[in-house]
């Protein structure tokens, strides 16, 4: 029987730095009160704090998703917080995380610090604004990511993943 400590394969940190040009979803405002939700699985959900009145939040957050899989993408969900109604999406986006998990099962230990290990493309079939760089840097293996969020009008979060060993974990 596997555990579930057996199945993990470590953790991921996802920096959740900051949204740009949010759409407006409080109208009398002319603004919103966003928040990012992220997940890999229904059962593992993490949110960031609201912050009120900005459609460029900068939120510098860090986020710990456990991940069993790399095949699955990390879900991320945008919303406005609302007090006497449902919260208002804002738009979502998946992030890859499978190119990302490939190059920290590498040995990387000679490698020099600041150096780009691979790049992902915007595609059709991802969320990326922007070409994404996996680096090396002091010692860990981390991706800066734009996504641009869907089924919305307008919108992009910037990320930072960096993956964290569990000692024993499956590679």
């Amino acid at each position: 029987m596997v555990t579930a400590a057996e199945s993990l394969l470590g953790l991921l940190c996802v920096r959740v730095k900051r949204g740009i040009n949010l759409a407006v979803r409080d109208v009398l405002f002319g603004s919103s009160d966003p928040y990012v939700v992220l997940s890999v699985s229904p059962k593992q959900k993490v949110k960031t704090r609201v912050i009120k009145h900005n459609t460029n939040p900068v939120w510098n957050e860090d986020l710990t998703l456990s991940i069993k899989d790399p095949s699955v993408p990390v879900r991320l969900e945008v919303y406005d917080k609302d007090t006497f109604t449902v919260d208002d999406p804002m738009g979502e986006a998946e992030v890859d995380i499978a190119p990302f998990v490939e190059i920290v099962k590498m040995s990387l230990k000679n490698v020099p610090n600041g150096r780009v290990i691979a790049t992902v493309e915007p595609r059709r079939n991802n969320c990326l604004a922007e070409q994404s760089r996996i680096y090396f840097t002091n010692g860990k293996v981390r991706q800066d990511v734009v996504v641009r969020l869907r089924n919305v009008e307008r919108g992009e979060i910037e990320l930072q993943l960096q993956w964290v060993s569990i000692p024993g974990y499956r590679r």
